[in-house]
This record gives structure tokens, sequence and C-alpha cells, in this order.
């Protein structure tokens, strides 16, 4: 089925009004003087948008203008031009050209009714960027006003009133953000109800029955109001909301050009398109897809003849889909493709010095994998137009998790293809968010990133390297104080309990110390002031009510710095231990973490693996003196994983250990059985009986 590329026009002209004024701001700041780096970065993406939205819609003219003006900002964030005044004048005639473009597809013209770029100025911009003399470009059209649209009255039988009212999108947003205002006054009711009851027992006792009856009439009209208010705010949410077809659509008619451009065929399929998101949520979302699109295209699908050689159908195939999960969406994109290749990603991170070799060496394949995330990573020779110029993985991540506080994971398996699965929140006006106190201050912690509360003794925690840890399952989780982290006073309450908030990020998990829970409510989620966004460990803040506004943790940030903080204590180290190389095979990441800190500040050189294949891999590839596995892993386990290991005549001898918080016996056997020369119940660790079991197996 052919595409209505003209049901998308209407999108881009809105989304141009806000890209076209923050370009001309940018512009008069580079003129003045006054333009740092972040503004510049900011011109670059606002033109590399318009470049990509309009590259999907077919409208050429724009989308070579804004390629050219993009050539000129990328030279000026890279530092290889300085903006003088005939490179703003430059901008400033490519802005008003991208204007005139817009302001005559606001009139209702087509593609295919625009004029051709000025070829001129296109080429003044582009020379400009590459250090030329700017050939003198043409006086650009006059800008031409968008006039407000008049309906033509027929004859009185003809004439009807449409079921639908077009609304600006900032007057949508104010009543949306006046009905969050609302409904957090509303929710301080419930504080004043608590404190009526708490003062009807200071009153004498013939002023008791008025007040009781003052008291439940107070509280029965609020508990009235609770529902009615928030299906208020549900409601003038949903107008907010539009299908993820008005990307997907375009996505997927981008997806042919494009493979067509690279010499390559696919097939697209869209599935879950009906699926609603909140506006704010769709516009944010536009450039990550796009570019995992281009990765797709460019990085995965092999040209068709290549395919044939490996036994694949010439015609690729990319699924892009979506389902709700609860309160979540999730969005995927998969590809049939020839998958990521570690070896190309290991080489580019050393070449590109993002990683020292030792580290690499300790990464497990999933965590090789997601260096592609880093800044400045690329497994391509040369950057081309086609696969972004600079608008990299990282910028995918940072968008999806810091923006969208969602998740991104990323699966590939060599000659297979590979999976990006992005999860997100319906809306960011609004999410549920836990409310606990810690010395003295109030913290919001947003649900999705809470794992559980645990209650435990303090006798509960084993020391870890230095480490405080609890044993929590069949995960070692580091424990924290999270008034130490946000520098708040300890309180000096002895209690025999700990409280802990568990949070987590994918595999990530963090046991925060906190004093209580308050409550757990949805909230209205309001963004940071101007002048607070510079703080990485707050994400945003909600209403308590007369004004008192509580601080979002911002999990993801806290979970970054809290990483390889911990002090190590250090030990004696002879050169025999020095020498010796250890694999920990174990699916949890704060396991694998917490083992290797543990044996690396013993002086053993440490490389990790998340499952027996991964481990397997790595013990194939190298010898190790050592292997410390965990049983209950996917894809393959501990026993094996063992058993493998014990038909290969390089670790026939070698000692193999299995830690896991499997207390049977009949366990026990099994693992002695396929070859294992030491047990250990995670429940009942201790550092010290690991590392003198170690010590005696390797003599």
């Amino acid at each position: 089925m052919a595409l209505d590329i003209r049901r998308f026009i209407q999108r881009f002209v809105e989304e141009a009004a806000d890209h076209l004024p923050r370009l001309r701001e940018g512009i008069s700041a580079l003129e003045q003087g006054h333009a740092d780096r972040e503004q510049i970065n900011e011109l670059f993406r606002a033109a590399h948008t318009l470049k990509g939205s309009s590259r999907m819609l077919k409208l050429v003219p724009i989308t070579a203008l804004a390629h050219s003006t993009e050539e000129l900002l990328s030279a000026l964030r890279d530092g290889s031009l300085t903006a003088t005044p005939t490179v703003t004048s430059l901008l400033s005639q490519a802005v008003d050209g991208l204007a005139d473009f817009v302001s005559r597809l606001a009139e209702g013209a087509t593609g295919d009714d625009l004029p051709a770029a000025d070829e001129a100025l296109c080429s003044a911009l582009e020379n400009a960027a590459h250090g030329q003399a700017p050939s003198q470009p043409s006086t650009p059209p006059p800008l031409t006003s968008v006039p407000v649209p008049s309906t033509a009255l027929a004859t009185e039988s003809d004439l009807r009133l449409s079921d639908t009212v077009r609304v600006r999108l900032d007057r949508l947003d104010d009543v949306i953000r006046l009905m969050g205002e609302v409904l957090s006054g509303h929710h301080h009711l419930h504080t004043l109800v608590d404190q009526a009851r708490a003062l009807s027992t200071t009153l004498p006792a013939e002023q008791q029955a008025p007040f009781h009856s003052f008291h439940r009439e107070l509280k029965d009209s609020v508990l009235s109001h609770d529902s009615l208010m928030s299906d208020l705010h549900d409601r003038a949410l949903q107008m907010r909301m539009l299908p993820l077809s008005v990307v997907f659509d375009p996505l997927a008619h981008m997806s042919r050009e494009l493979a067509q451009s690279l010499g390559k065929q696919v097939d697209c399929r869209v599935r879950g398109s009906e699926i609603e998101l909140d506006r704010q949520m769709i516009d944010r979302l536009s450039d990550p897809l796009i570019h995992l699109l281009r990765n797709a295209l460019d990085h995965g699908l092999e040209p068709p003849a290549e395919r044939q050689a490996a036994g694949k159908s010439p015609r690729g195939q990319l699924v892009i889909e979506a389902w709700q999960d609860a309160d979540w969406v999730v969005v995927e994109m998969r590809d049939d493709g020839a998958g990521i290749a570690l070896d190309v990603v290991r080489q580019k991170a050393l070449a590109k010095q993002l990683i020292s070799e030792e580290q690499l060496n300790a990464l497990s394949e999933q965590e090789t994998l997601e260096l592609i995330f880093l800044p400045g990573f690329s497994t391509k020779s040369m950057i081309t137009d086609f696969s972004g110029r600079g608008v990299g993985m990282d910028v995918v991540k940072r968008t999806v998790v810091d923006d969208l506080n969602g998740d991104l994971q990323l699966a590939s398996e060599r000659g297979s293809g590979t999976r990006f699965t992005l999860r997100l929140p319906l809306s960011l006006a609004m999410m549920r968010v836990l409310l606990v106190s810690v010395g003295g201050v109030n913290i919001g912690v947003t649900a999705p990133y809470v794992s559980e509360l645990v209650e435990c003794s303090s006798q509960s925690f084993i020391d870890a390297a230095g480490q405080r840890t609890l044993i929590l399952r069949n995960e070692f989780v580091p424990v924290v104080s999270l008034a130490q982290l946000l520098e708040l006073p300890e309180t000096t309450a002895v209690t025999d309990t700990t409280l802990l908030l568990v949070v987590h990020q994918r595999h990530q998990k963090l046991a925060l110390i906190i004093d209580s829970l308050i409550d757990e409510r949805d909230r209205v989620i309001k963004p940071l002031p101007v002048h607070l966004r510079h703080l990485p460990l707050v994400s945003g803040m909600v209403s308590m009510g007369r004004n008192a506004l509580v601080s979002l943790l911002h999990v993801p940030a806290l979970l970054e710095s809290t990483r390889h903080t911990a002090q190590r204590p250090s030990h004696e180290r002879t050169s025999s231990t020095l020498a010796k190389r250890i694999l920990v095979v174990d699916d949890s990441l704060n396991t694998r973490e917490i083992e290797k800190d543990v044996l690396e500040a013993w002086g053993y050189h440490v490389t990790l693996a998340e499952n027996g294949r991964d481990g397997l891999a790595k013990a194939l590839a190298e010898p190790f003196d050592a292997v410390l596995t965990d049983v209950e892993m996917p894809v393959m386990d501990g026993f094996a994983l063992t058993a493998r290991l014990r038909e290969n005549e390089a670790y026939r001898d070698r000692p193999i250990i299995i830690i896991t918080s499997r207390e049977k016996e009949a366990d026990r056997r099994r693992g002695i059985e396929v070859g294992a020369d030491a047990y250990i119940v995670k429940g009942s660790f201790d550092q010290n009986n690991l590392v003198e079991t170690l010590q005696a197996l390797l003599g």
C-alpha cells in the first residue's frame, strides 16, 4: 500500500516551527560571540533533524538545504571553523530559505510543488564548511507569511461543523500542566484530613461529636473527588496521545528508499503502530528510531550477493514492533543481518582508546557488545552522510535513558541479526513514585527503577573487598548509604534492622539504606528548572502540596556514579599470585563485579563472562589458571560448563569452583560428579574462605 505522505506534512511543519526559532536564536548568539559548545551542538542537531525528517517525506529541496547547513554547522562544532560574519550571514540565509519552504508547506504545498534549493547558497555553505572562500549566493526568496486558513461557506444545506477542533500544542500543554497542579493540590487535602483527625483528640469532650461529623464529611468529600480528579487528568493526557504510526509508517517508507540507495533490498514490517504514546514521547523518539534504522541498514543488513552466499534470502528482513506491557510501551527493531562482530568492536574500542586492553579482557560478551554505546564509537572506517555523521549510538542511549526515562537493550548473534529493545513509559507527565525519607529530607524514586524494599539486620551484610554487600537470593548486591551519596546528615537512631530500597537498571542493582518509606502513588512529574539541570543525580521533581517540591533521584546516573567507587583493601601479594588468571562466570552483573573486586584485591587477574556459553568461549580462547562459576545461568548453566571444560585437555586438572545459592546436597553431589573441585554456597559466602580455597587449589 502506498504511503500517503500528505498525512505527515503538517506534523513536519509543526516540528520545523520548533526548530527554526532555535536556529535563529543560536545564529544570533554566534553573531554576538556568546554561543558555547552545547549551543552549537543544538544548532547542529536541529539542522540534522530537519534533514532526516524532510528526507523521509521526500521534501528534496529542504533536505538539500538542511544538509548543506549541517555541513557548515559540523565544521563549527568540531572546531575546524570559526563563526565569522560571513559564516553567520550564510547560516541566516539558509534558515530564511528553510523557513520559506516550510511556509509554502503550511499553505498546502507538497514536496513536488516546492522550488529547487538555491544551488549557489548550498555551494557557498559547503565551500565555507571546507575552508574555501564561499561564492556569492543569490538573494534568498522572501519569507512568505503563513495565512490563517479560512473556511468557505456554501449553501446552508452544505454548512457542517467539524467534529474536531485544532488546538495549539502549547495551549494543550498549559492545560495539562495546570491539571497537574490541581491534582497535586488535591493530594494535599489528604494531609489535611489526617491533621483534622489528629486535632480531634485535643478537643474537649463536648466538641468531639460535631468535629467528628465535620471530619467524616471532609474525608468523604476528598475521597469522592479522588477518582474524578485522576480521571480528569487522564483525559487531559489522552488528548496529547498519538499513535506510533506517525513514526512507524514513515520509517517503513524510509527503509526501502535508503536500502535502495545502499544497493540493498529490505522488507520492512510494522506491527503495533496503533499503540499510543504521549506526544512529548513521540517527538523525542523519532531521532533515536531513525538512527537505529540507519544502523540496521548500513551496518546490519548485508548486500544481496553476500546474503545469498550465506544461504539467506537476498531480501533482508526488518521488523519494527511495539506492544504494551502494563504502564510501559516496548518498541523493538530487529533485523536478520550479519549481527555485530565482537572482534571488530574490540579492535575499534582499542584503536580509539575508549578502553584499555586489560579492561576489555575483563568484559563479558554482552558488555563488549554495549561498547557501541560509548561516545565516539563507530565500526565504520569512514563516517558518511548516511550513517549520521556524529549523531551516534551514545546519543540514542542518552535520549532513551536520560530524556525518556526508559531502557535500551541490545542483543546480537553473529550471522543471525541484531535486536534493539526500547522500554518506555506511556507518558513523562505522570508516573508512579515512591517517596522515602533520608537524612531528614524527602526523596522520590520512580517505580520503574524500584526492584524491592528489604528490611534486614546489619548482621546480614558481608564484606566483599571493602564493599558492604547483601546476598539477595542468587545475587550479591552492593549496599550503600543514600544519605552519604547525597551528602546528607546520617541518622543517629540505633536500630536492630536496616531498611533498604533496592533499585535497578537492567542487570545492575544497588541497595540503598534509607530511613523510612513515606508514600507511594501516581504523581505529576515536573521537569527541572534551567538552573538545576546540571545536577546529575536529579531527574525531575514532584509536588507535595503547598508549594513543597521533592527531588526525583536519577537512578541510572546514581548507578553509574557508585560503580567501582568503593575503597578496596590492599593485601600482601606474591609474584606467583600476580601471575594467576581467573575466569569468573555469572549472569548477575553485581555478582561478577563483586567477585572480581575480591579477587583483584588479592592480586589475581580476572576476566568476566556472563553465562556458560560466553565462559566456555573465553576459556577455550586463552588459558586460565582457575574458573569460578555460578550454576543458574541462561544459555548454558554452571554444571554443563564444568562438564564441558573437563572434556578439554587444558582444563582437565585446572581448579573449578562452583559458587551458587543452591544448598541441597543433591546439587553438591552433582557439582562433584561433573568435576568441580569446590562448592561454595552464596548464603554463607566469606571472601577469606574463597581466597583460601583458591590458594589451596592453585598450590
